[in-house]
């Protein structure tokens, strides 16, 4: 009985303490007259990342909007926006001797400025790897690596950190697998290898427009010939079928004088 007691009274309080608050929060809320004009910005729409993976941007459309939900005033601006800072792995397969450069800022990181980074190179020679236990320390200050000319020894997955010199953010890492085999060892000339249709499409990728137009006069050319010879079969057929009738058609009489010149 004294628990129960207790509790009735320990609800007879709670309730008597919340009671003046929840009829304050009854009581008629007035809006300022100073609220009922006043604007403000609002971000209204944005677009997608302008990359998957790293540091890119994203442009936004800001406006005022007045109490009756009136747009003015509207303006676009550019922020950084960073949905996935693993970019993965890219592969490479360069001859020995020949030039070649890894980078890894974008345009877009570019357009911010190199020197708002700090980047991080590591090196495992030899292998394709993704294992961060297998690289060791690329010496370089710079985000793009040059060789001039690739040797058979910078073969091997190159790593890039990139990260925000104010924050020391990490904004982006990315794997370069770069295979360096001699001249000799495989013809990359792959053009022998390519169809009819590949050849048109290179071809009209790269605005060589003299091929293509001798493909499409022999092309014709074949069709005009088809058509040719399928007029000269209807000939023949027509020919044949209408002297089969003028023959079935012919009275007995004049038939059989026919017979008869043909016999003499």
């Amino acid at each position: 009985m004294k628990t129960l007691e207790n509790s009735l009274i320990c609800g007879t309080l709670a309730f008597g303490f919340y009671l003046p608050l929840l009829a304050a929060s009854l009581e008629t809320v007035t809006i300022p007259e100073q609220l009922k004009s006043a604007v403000a910005k609002v971000l209204v729409s944005t677009t997608s990342c302008s990359v998957t993976c790293g540091l890119g941007f994203k442009v936004e459309e800001i406006c005022q909007i007045d109490p009756h939900g009136k747009r003015s005033h509207c303006n676009f601006r550019r922020s950084d926006c960073l949905t996935n800072w693993i970019c993965g792995l890219l592969h490479f397969t360069v001859p020995i001797g020949k030039p070649f450069k890894l980078s890894c800022l974008t345009s877009e990181m570019i357009g911010v400025g190199s020197q708002a980074f700090i980047y991080t190179w590591r090196l495992a020679r030899g292998i394709i790897t993704t294992d961060d236990l297998l690289f060791k320390p690329f010496k370089t200050p710079s985000y793009v690596i040059k060789l001039s000319p690739a040797k058979e020894s910078d073969a091997g997955t190159y790593r890039c950190d990139v990260q925000l010199m104010k924050t020391f953010k990490l904004v982006k890492r990315i794997y370069f697998g770069l295979r360096v085999i001699p001249n000799d060892l495989v013809n990359l000339n792959f053009q022998k290898s390519l169809t009819l249709e590949q050849k048109l499409a290179a071809n009209e990728k790269e605005g060589n427009q003299q091929n293509d137009t001798s493909v499409i006069v022999q092309w014709h050319q074949q069709s005009w010939q088809r058509r040719a010879l399928l007029v000269f079969l209807i000939g023949i057929g027509s020919g044949v079928a209408g002297g089969v009738l003028v023959v079935c058609w012919l009275p007995a009489g004049v038939q059989r004088h026919v017979e008869l010149v043909t016999n003499l």
